[in-house]
């Protein structure tokens, strides 16, 4: 038994050609077909989308489409082959199911949660999920896809993310009244320490660190990935 997290669909196997224009990839199937398929990560995949590297991808049986595959994972070999996660669309919905879980005792014993929900000044942002309950402060909690390693290190961001940035400003408004957590979703199982990427965006890595001052709680959440599914594995150390 497997215990698989998140179980992943039939998923396909092949080589990448080429990475362009931030949402394609060109993959030669281990059929020998050459297919072009969705990129869901916009960033620059530091690390992450060597060409000639193994890949898995999906394949959609909607027929509106016009891409009918999806890049969802790279092998890598920075420590030991490794699968990498790179569909960023999915890090929250494994999140989902591991907080309906209650995996993360970190959190305490909320009892509902809710995705999406409007909140900070003028309320023009979402958190992506609000946890609450009748005996602890409402946590707001923010998921961060992570897959850049410097050896067993991740490292968020592996670009300037002025986005990033205004999140963390946003949670920070919130302290103390209330709970605010950033959750680094490590996809990749290679990666046993966190720190941010300060190389690639010192401001971030700034602001992260007066957060934590301010009272920001910081999962760094290590994740297994397979073609066949996702296991989490627990925290990684912060430095």
């Amino acid at each position: 038994m497997n215990n698989w997290l998140y179980s992943y669909p039939t998923l396909l196997s092949g080589t990448l050609l080429k990475r362009y224009k931030r949402f394609f990839a060109d993959i030669e199937l281990s059929t020998g077909e050459i297919v072009t398929a969705h990129c869901p990560n916009t960033g620059p995949m530091t690390g992450v989308s060597q060409v000639g590297s193994a890949v898995q991808v999906s394949q959609s049986d909607n027929p509106k489409r016009k891409l009918g595959y999806t890049l969802e994972l790279i092998e890598v070999h920075d420590n030991k082959p490794t699968w990498v996660g790179v569909n960023t669309n999915l890090p929250n919905k494994v999140v989902k199911i591991a907080l309906e879980k209650h995996l993360f005792p970190e959190l305490g014993q909320y009892q509902q949660v809710k995705s999406e929900v409007i909140y900070g000044k003028n309320r023009q942002s979402r958190v992506d999920f609000y946890l609450t309950s009748d005996n602890q402060s409402p946590i707001y909690l923010e998921v961060k896809n992570t897959t850049w390693c410097d050896g067993t290190l991740a490292l968020f961001p592996d670009t300037e993310t002025t986005r990033g940035q205004k999140h963390l400003r946003e949670l920070m408004a919130i302290l103390p009244h209330s709970r605010a957590v950033m959750l680094y979703f490590i996809n990749r199982g290679d990666c046993l320490e966190f720190a941010p990427g300060e190389s690639k965006d010192p401001k971030y890595a700034e602001l992260l660190r007066e957060a934590v001052n301010m009272g920001l709680e910081v999962l760094p959440c290590r994740f297994d990935v397979y073609p066949q599914g996702i296991r989490y594995l627990g925290l990684a150390k912060m430095l």
